[in-house]
């Protein structure tokens, strides 16, 4: 980002935890972006005036949980083998999309439940050869032999490489959505210790690393840039939270949020699971923008560039 207010050592890098169905694939390697530390990291001098861009009373959401107007709530996720079908996609952004068959199941889980009228996002991980499929707004066609998106990307979650320069993904910013999902065998084991995936409202027509595509949805100054990393202020009391939103809240606070879509602001995204509390995730809402401040990330290792 932009010059910094303090200067600071780079945290050691550790692997993010893999998923329980893929043990053996990495939730890519420990410097990539969303596994880096940024807590000890200096506030980007610009820092005041991009939070207020995003809304500085508007309160932390967890957009996710257990079920929301009868269907999963969150970004859900499906672990495969070598042996899951292979189908063919075909996609509005066919320039900007991974070509290939897909690893969908028949009853793959679809963001939102099949009826969904939202983003529909579908995430597979194929745990025998550790790559990350992710549909965008994601419909079956003949009963499931064929389905249609509006953009899909694939990603070796052994591998740092970044998608071509101006290329969406499924998200808007170009990154993969997987490694940025709070997960609920993440809170069990007591830690997150990666990046969290995060929206808001107006973005700039700009992205910055390790984002790869703008989608900017208003215009003026000090909007925030697709890639933007922030982090929950060292100095927020998050001791009186529940376990589940305490466990989150320190995630946000050594590992941040990377701005990946256009939504409602400071919403953060997670995979659903009916062992989450709502109750519990819903303390988050105590935070507000103000306790969030921009991280200058420019002594960070820029993997895959």
């Amino acid at each position: 980002m932009c010059a910094c207010i303090a200067a600071a050592a780079v945290p050691s890098l550790v692997a993010a935890r893999p998923l329980p169905g893929a043990p053996s694939c990495p939730i890519f390697p420990a410097d990539n972006p969303w596994n880096q530390r940024v807590d000890g990291l200096p506030v980007a001098k610009d820092s005041a005036q991009l939070i207020a861009s995003i809304g500085l009373g508007a309160p932390v959401h967890p957009d996710f949980g257990t079920v929301y107007n009868g269907a999963p709530n969150g970004i859900p996720f499906a672990v495969v083998g070598k042996h899951t079908r292979r189908v063919r996609v075909s996609f509005l952004y066919a320039s900007e999309s991974d070509k290939g068959r897909y690893p969908l199941p028949v009853h793959v889980p679809i963001e939102g439940g099949p009826h969904s009228t939202g983003d529909r996002h579908v995430i597979v991980v194929d745990r025998a050869s550790c790559r990350d499929y992710e549909l965008y707004d994601a419909y079956p066609m003949d009963h499931g032999k064929r389905w249609h998106a509006g953009s899909g990307a694939i990603f070796n979650l052994r591998s740092n490489h970044l998608r071509p320069a101006g290329w969406t993904s499924a998200d808007a910013a170009g990154l993969p959505i997987l490694p940025g999902l709070a997960r609920y065998d993440e809170v069990a084991a007591g830690v997150i210790d990666h990046a969290l995936r995060f929206t808001a409202p107006c973005s700039a027509a700009r992205y910055v690393y390790p984002a790869r595509h703008y989608a900017a949805t208003c215009s003026g100054p000090n909007l925030p840039p697709m890639g933007l990393r922030v982090r929950l202020k060292a100095s927020v009391n998050i001791a009186g939270l529940p376990n589940q939103a305490r466990v989150v809240a320190q995630a946000l606070k050594r590992y941040g949020l990377i701005l990946a879509d256009n939504g409602s602001p400071w919403y953060i995204s997670g995979a659903p699971n009916p062992h989450w509390s709502n109750n519990a995730l819903h303390q988050l809402d105590r935070l507000t923008g103000s306790d969030f401040e921009v991280v200058d990330t420019s002594s960070l290792p820029h993997p895959g560039l």
